[in-house]
């Protein structure tokens, strides 16, 4: 099964670029639509689908989508705008403009995945996604358990606490705080903090 090919357009790409691998999607990033454009141009393969921001530097969003629908090369390419823009106008104005969607900031991840899905349902992209989600799900009880501490430390780190917030708040040391880290991204078999939160949130490691 393949993974839909996702370009991330966001000035700010972090946590997407963190989370949406971890729903099976390949990511690409690019910082501002100069930057996306080429990416676009000089892809080895093509993309499934866009998410696009509009506040960048260099070419804005609504230039970018521009310049993507105008590219007979890259005009079929959905393209889903991501924004903190919520004016009901600017939203018409980018759907006019050839956006296939369009989501405001903050959003909550579950709305954006599922909006991404049913453009890709309706985009010429037919296969179906690796599930590393329902995976993950499945293989738990083949990982090695979390101890007391890593679930302490975890919990701590999906309320948006930082290294040092967490040392402090279990009295330890920053290195033993990253130390825990590193074990649980390898007991849960992720790459990062924002994996290893999602997938615990999933499989209700923590509350």
């Amino acid at each position: 099964m393949a993974e839909a090919n996702i370009l991330l357009v966001d000035d700010n790409p972090k946590y997407l670029k963190d989370a949406l691998p971890f729903y099976g999607y390949k990511v690409t990033t690019a910082t501002d639509g100069a930057q996306a454009l080429k990416l676009i141009e000089n892809a080895k393969e093509n993309f499934d689908l866009i998410l696009l921001d509009i506040m960048m530097p260099n070419m804005n969003g609504w230039e970018t989508l521009k310049n993507i629908r105008k590219n007979y090369k890259t005009n079929y390419i959905p393209v889903i705008i991501i924004t903190a823009i919520s004016e009901e106008q600017k939203m018409v104005s980018g759907l006019k403009n050839g956006a296939d969607d369009y989501i405001v900031k903050p959003f909550i991840l579950p709305n954006l995945l599922a909006r991404m899905e049913a453009v890709l349902r309706r985009s010429s992209w037919q296969q179906q996604k690796k599930s590393y989600v329902t995976n993950n799900f499945e293989n738990k009880n083949m990982t090695t358990p979390l101890t007391a501490r890593e679930k302490e430390v975890l919990a701590l780190a999906a309320k948006g606490a930082n290294n040092k917030e967490i040392a402090e708040e279990l009295v330890l040391r920053e290195v033993t705080v990253k130390t825990h880290l590193n074990s649980i991204f390898k007991k849960l078999k992720v790459a990062n903090r924002t994996q290893a939160v999602l997938l615990a949130l999933e499989t209700s490691l923590i509350n």
